[in-house]
């Protein structure tokens, strides 16, 4: 092959940052749609969304190269907690204007890629994420999550990051 071809086709390949959003941007449509229609049934069954369907659906999108999830500073599931690349990511992405689609990429020491994307909190998140949780929803959450921190929030709030890892090419 000469050496133009080869050009040609390392211009064409996607970049991570576009890999990271090919594999992120189906799992958060695919999560969004579930939830609401969820939350259409009950809280609860939202709950279940939450804590089963959303780690399906990250496996789902993830490839071999690519790996998606979510992460949260206020952790409801304590297998969300963040790597330590995402900490910083998710603390300056906490600092930008609320509903801005904003992102932080980061390269990690083995050549993987890190992304996160800011999530903010929806109206439809306060039923589980508010302020205020009705009771019965209450007693529900603290029997599947214990240790959850993840209440308080307004409309418009940094609520965690869709995450992604693009290994790199061999």
């Amino acid at each position: 092959m000469n050496a133009f071809l080869i050009a040609l086709m390392l211009a064409a390949a996607p970049s991570p940052v576009e890999q990271a959003k090919a594999a992120v941007n189906p799992f958060k449509k695919t999560l969004k749609e579930t939830l609401l229609k969820s939350l259409e049934t009950s809280p609860e069954a939202a709950i279940d969304v939450c804590s089963k369907r959303a780690p399906e659906l990250a496996k789902e999108a993830s490839t071999a190269t690519v790996t998606v999830g979510r992460s949260a500073l206020k952790l409801r599931n304590p297998a969300n907690a963040p790597k330590p690349w995402l900490e910083k990511a998710m603390a300056e992405l906490a600092k930008e204007k609320p509903g801005t689609e904003v992102q932080r990429v980061v390269s990690l020491p083995d050549g993987t890629v890190g992304y996160a994307e800011a999530i903010w909190t929806g109206a439809p998140c306060l039923v589980c994420h508010g302020k205020t949780v009705a009771p019965g929803l209450a007693a529900k959450l603290k029997a599947a999550y214990p240790k959850d921190t993840a209440t308080g929030f307004s409309e418009g709030d940094f609520r965690g990051v869709f995450w992604a890892e693009v290994k790199p090419k061999n």
